[in-house]
């Protein structure tokens, strides 16, 4: 991971380590992430390789992390567990879920790169492309990462958006989480009615 992001994670997420910290001890009678959201595989210092074969759902939303290859992200934490989500919105829920874990790395798909199965690349050495006319994943607000900056300058020129660093894509994701889990919840709800008109 690139030095300056590895530095910078310990302070983005310290306030959160903060807050669930002092909620952990007013409400439970030990501390640390609670069993219902940590990572479920066995520790694994290599998560990044194979990790659709590995993680091939995403743990918090349940969708395909195949389908949306060009779209997923992975993150490991100091103990080994990794999550390996959809999407930058449910990799954000890994990160708020997993305060009291370390992230020592994480990737999410370059959309440079040609092959039919994005690869993984270093959040570090990505380039988001937030705000574009792009499809998102789990979000109105599209972000796609791209391991050239030059490819992302030139999807930026054909869709519009901003290339920003992964800091500033992580904090759009988390500006627009209630905007976004409200549309889920009322997408999946419409479609959950309609299953049922069918059935009956």
């Amino acid at each position: 991971m690139d030095r300056r992001l590895a530095i910078s994670l310990p302070a983005l997420f310290g306030s959160l380590a903060a807050a669930g910290s002092a909620s952990a001890q007013g409400s439970a009678t030990t501390d640390g992430t609670p069993a219902q959201f940590m990572p479920k595989r066995p520790a694994d210092a290599a998560a990044q390789v194979n990790d659709i074969e590995k993680f091939p759902k995403c743990p918090y939303c349940g969708m395909s992390r195949r389908q949306f290859h060009h779209a997923r992200m992975l993150v490991q934490y100091s103990d080994h567990l990794a999550d390996g989500t959809c999407s930058l919105h449910c990799g954000a829920i890994s990160l708020s879920l997993n305060i009291d874990r370390e992230p020592v790395a994480i990737w999410v798909g370059d959309n440079a790169a040609a092959d039919e199965v994005k690869p993984l690349v270093d959040v570090g050495k990505a380039s988001f492309l937030v705000g574009s006319k792009l499809a998102g994943v789990m979000t109105g607000n599209s972000k796609v990462a791209y391991g050239d900056p030059a490819a992302a300058n030139a999807a930026r020129a054909a869709n519009g958006g901003e290339v920003v660093k992964f800091e500033q894509a992580l904090l759009a994701a988390y500006t627009d989480m209630a905007q976004d889990v409200s549309r889920i919840r009322k997408n999946r709800e419409e479609r959950r009615r309609r299953a049922m008109e069918q059935k009956s």
